[in-house]
């Protein structure tokens, strides 16, 4: 039985040897979109980039996000790539992850809202995203994937500063919500395979 330990942030100079950027672009179904785009958002955007590990160290999931460049739209981030292995899935790893990846967009980017893309056949993510991270639907982008389907372009838009983010079970605030989330992680035991 081994500890997931969640999150742990990837720092530029903290890429275990040499292995993180490989083990992070194994853990995805489809991987992110090349191992160049991934450094530059690990050396653009270090804190939006967080990964899952089991407790042998093995990464085991990973948000890849970023904070979009267009000066002419208020500060917002957007979510590159979640990714969970299938063994470690249903355990709320890609939640923290993700709530993880917000706090750090709000509360040092200074971010409104983060974005993302999600297939409309994808059901489990859309669930994720829209029941229990209460994204919303912004619009739906026609034939945005390489194979023709349409995608759905979600938001989460984070609250005032000065009252925080609520959740919606309790109104504690996000940064709660993480730490809640991180310490019920921790203690989920995984079976070796």
């Amino acid at each position: 039985m081994h500890n997931n330990r969640l999150p742990r942030q990837i720092e530029t100079n903290g890429v275990r040897h040499g292995n993180d950027a490989p083990s992070v672009i194994k853990t995805s179904v489809r991987p992110p979109p090349g191992v160049r785009y991934y450094f530059y958002h690990l050396l653009s955007w270090p804190q939006l980039l967080w990964v899952a590990e089991d407790h042998d160290g093995r990464v085991v999931g990973y948000v890849l996000a970023k904070m979009e460049e267009d000066e002419a739209k208020p500060p917002h981030g957007h979510i590159t790539s979640l990714a969970v292995l299938r063994t470690h899935r249903k355990r709320g790893i890609a939640t923290a992850l993700m709530r993880r990846s917000q706090v750090e967009m709000e509360h040092v980017f200074g971010a409104e809202f983060v974005s993302l893309h999600v297939r409309k056949s994808n059901r489990a993510a859309f669930h994720l995203y829209n029941e229990t991270l209460r994204y919303e639907i912004n619009d739906i982008e026609r034939g945005y994937y390489a194979d023709g389907e349409d995608a759905y372009d979600m938001r989460c838009t984070f609250g005032k500063k000065d009252e925080g983010r609520l959740d919606d079970k309790g109104g504690k605030q996000v940064s709660d919500v993480v730490e809640d989330v991180s310490r019920a992680v921790e203690g989920i035991s995984v079976a070796e395979r």
